[in-house]
């Protein structure tokens, strides 16, 4: 009888499945489920590859973490020097993304082995997703303000002349109350030094772009009474008193008539006949040791101890991408960590200590230009800054402080295997052709995967994906890639680096460094 009333219930649930109803509950449920990919695709061994499939060594890795953890004491020290590195666009994708490709999924970035980690919230007074002018506001003078200008607060609308003008609604940089403390302050960037994040240290405008003269006219403003950023930066308050200046930019400097670039013959971006980088020279008092560099030759032969001042300006815009010098042999640039070893060693001549800017500007834009190798190679690169500035500096008296601006589309996805190369592809779509693990959701790569007149996907089997400026699938056409909105991390080590935990606003970041410091007017450790 149990026999019969089996067979009977198999029957049932044959029924069933095959007129649909279970099958469908069944289906509703496994799309969920990944599609893995074919077992017989070679997993790449990680270097504790036998370690892993033991249930110890997880045990082990977990008791070693907490053990470290609970020995963690903080550290109310003040610090003496403080330097701050800026990842823009640097989002928590970027990292994850770099830290695969740099030594695999179990190895982390320098950073990334921070004691203390927080989220910033980066949105601008007037807009969700910001760009890297009102977020360099924001981490760098503790006020929040609008989209697109800089060291001004929220009053200050965009391309507003005259309420630039109004030194009322001027914010001030962490580097200018560690000037007024009596320390130094300096700039690296590989963007150039008039963008929008290095400008943040010593700029006031109503608009990112001002960045000469002829941008200041173009907008219907009066140059004569607007300063533009470069002009800010040689005779500013604050610009006129940094130490260090690193980057590029020099044809911000330069008039585009009157004068002739160092290294390409080509003029300038100025048009009031005005050379910006000969009046730096001539602008400190007299007995005043003041070096302009534009080659890393040059850089490298520079004595900290008889210098005073020094302008490193080393290409007439950005700062070559790391892989276009490796592919192009440019050795006459220097990389981002040569930059810093000098200036750490030139700001170090003062006793007082130091605050340090330091930008990875170049991670955003191979993200704007779906250039994924380009900006997670820089991500890289800036690690490596970090990891070498963390060498030099002692915990015990320098904090440094680690984050982005803001956040971008870039999208890490797909089932793809353990070891997988990151710009390769994940798994197969619907259509039956490849999707790559890096994609975005906005920006020209649209039209380097879709076929313009049926919409259908390219197969990138067919692509030449090896090149340093391949570019990644993106879903929406947009001549540049967006920003995105999500918060970024904060990483921090060194004195009262346990503050910089937790959620909270990007303007909290520099009166945090200032606590730690003893620096500005708000709330001090030393008090």
């Amino acid at each position: 009888m149990r026999t019969i009333v089996c067979c009977l219930c198999v029957i049932l649930l044959w029924s069933v499945v095959a007129n649909g109803s279970l099958n469908d509950e069944y289906d509703s449920d496994k799309r969920y489920h990944p599609r893995l990919p074919d077992e017989n695709v070679p997993v790449k061994a990680s270097r504790n590859a036998e370690q892993e499939q033991t249930i110890e060594y997880w045990r082990n890795q977990a008791k070693a973490t907490v053990e470290k953890h609970v020995k963690r004491t903080e550290n109310t020290n003040i610090a003496k020097n403080v330097i701050m590195f800026l990842g823009d666009g640097m989002s928590i994708a970027t990292v994850a993304l770099a830290r695969i490709h740099a030594g695999g999924e179990e190895t982390p970035l320098s950073f990334e082995e921070f004691p203390y980690i927080g989220m910033a919230k980066t949105y601008c007074v007037d807009y969700q997703v910001p760009d890297s002018a009102c977020t360099a506001t924001a981490f760098l003078t503790g006020i929040k303000g609008n989209i697109a200008t800089i060291g001004v607060n929220a009053n200050v609308k965009l391309r507003d002349c005259e309420a630039g003008l109004n030194r009322t609604l001027h914010t001030t940089s962490i580097g200018q109350w560690a000037i007024n403390a009596g320390k130094d302050a300096g700039l690296v960037t590989t963007t150039r030094v008039t963008h929008a994040s290095p400008a943040g240290v010593y700029a006031h405008t109503a608009f990112r772009d001002w960045e000469n003269d002829f941008y200041v006219k173009a907008d219907g403003c009066d140059a004569n009474r607007v300063d533009d950023i470069a002009e800010q930066l040689v005779y500013g308050e604050t610009g006129a008193q940094l130490k260090v200046i690193m980057g590029g930019g020099r044809r911000e400097f330069m008039d585009r008539d009157a004068h002739e670039d160092y290294e390409t013959g080509k003029g300038g971006y100025r048009s009031d006949g005005r050379h910006l980088i000969n009046e730096w020279l001539r602008n400190g008092p007299v007995g005043e040791n003041r070096t302009f560099v534009w080659k890393r030759s040059d850089l490298l032969a520079v004595d900290p101890h008889r210098t005073d001042k020094i302008l490193g300006l080393f290409e007439p815009s950005h700062c070559a991408y790391n892989l276009e010098k490796i592919d192009n042999n440019m050795d006459e640039e220097p990389t981002l960590s040569e930059m810093v070893d000098k200036a750490t060693d030139i700001l170090s001549t003062n006793s007082n200590g130091f605050f340090l800017f330091v930008e990875g500007g170049r991670i955003d834009h191979g993200h704007h230009d779906n250039q994924a190798r380009y900006a997670i190679d820089e991500t890289v690169e800036f690690a490596k800054a970090i990891e070498l500035a963390r060498k030099k500096f002692s915990e015990e008296d320098t904090l440094i402080v680690v984050t982005s601006d803001h956040s971008h589309t870039a999208s890490f996805a797909g089932y793809a295997n353990r070891g997988n190369d990151v710009f390769g592809t994940a798994g197969n779509g619907d259509d039956g052709l490849p999707y790559m693990t890096i994609s975005y959701a906005n920006g020209p790569g649209h039209a380097k995967h879709v076929n313009a007149e049926t919409g259908a996907r390219l197969d990138v089997r067919q692509m030449d994906r090896s090149k340093s400026n391949f570019m990644f699938p993106a879903t929406v056409p947009l001549y540049l890639e967006t920003h995105a909105g999500e918060d970024v991390g904060v990483y921090a080590s060194g004195p009262w680096s346990h503050l910089f935990t937790g959620t909270f606003e990007q303007n909290l970041i520099p009166h945090m460094m200032a606590y730690a410091s003893c620096l500005g007017n708000g709330l001090k450790a030393c008090d």
